[in-house]
């Protein structure tokens, strides 16, 4: 794969920002685990493992986008809509642990700089944006598939300014020929285009779960019905009575 996709291999960061990052991973990661508890119920649950095989295949799928760059989905946007942010941190940190464990998609020693640019801060710069979208949009299919599009759009460009943030920090010989300008236009001008592409993808996926199964869309827990809508659902029953 080429050294500027997403997935970062081996030996494309320096031994201590690896660790580092593996350390602020391993933390994320389990903090994640001790919120996404409280969120896991009967209808989360199964959910969740959906999620996580939509990711892994998604996510298996690298393309060309640029000459010489490589890129693929990231699915964090459309995790944090379906399960929530904790849960769907998960789902991804998991797709990367068995991609670079069993297919080697990703490099064993950036496994931490992986998650955290994917998992951690990909999903988090989403859901941080769907929570205030989802207050200033109408919670109807339109505002839901703006708000999945633009999330995704977001997601994907924070998790490719984390890996320049890393290479930065601790860039090795592997890109010494191409300058942190290069990598940083490179990154934000092809993760723009995956992030198009992705918006689309959960927009379409979000808008018919919630279609067929409202409750199962993190994100929409909690609506109550409109007034209207409630009042009218009351007048068969006050008839019958």
């Amino acid at each position: 794969m080429d050294p500027l996709a997403l997935h970062i291999q081996n030996g494309v960061l320096n031994g201590p920002v690896a660790i580092s990052y593996a350390v602020i991973a391993a933390v994320g990661f389990a903090y994640c685990v001790a919120r996404g508890r409280r969120d896991l119920d009967d209808r989360l649950a199964p959910m969740a493992g959906l999620v996580a095989a939509f990711i892994f295949a998604v996510q298996m799928l690298n393309f060309p986008v640029l000459p010489g760059v490589s890129g693929h989905l990231l699915g964090g946007a459309l995790a944090a809509l379906l399960v929530g942010p904790w849960v769907g941190a998960l789902c991804v940190s998991i797709v990367l642990i068995v991609q670079a464990l069993v297919f080697a998609d990703g490099g064993v020693t950036a496994i931490g700089p992986n998650i955290t640019n994917m998992a951690l801060v990909g999903t988090a710069a989403a859901y941080g944006l769907i929570f205030v979208l989802l207050r200033v949009l109408p919670r109807n299919p339109t505002g839901l598939a703006v708000t999945a599009f633009v999330a995704s759009v977001v997601s994907v460009v924070a998790a490719a300014l984390s890996f320049v943030l890393q290479y930065a920090l601790g860039g090795t010989t592997q890109l010494q020929d191409v300058g942190l300008g290069q990598v940083l236009a490179t990154m934000v001008g092809t993760h723009v285009l995956i992030g198009v592409g992705e918006g689309l993808i959960a927009a379409v996926t979000v808008v018919t779960v919630a279609r067929t199964r409202p409750d199962l869309v993190y994100a929409l827990r909690g609506l109550r019905p409109a007034a209207g809508a409630a009042s009218s659902r009351n007048v068969p029953a006050g008839g019958a009575a």
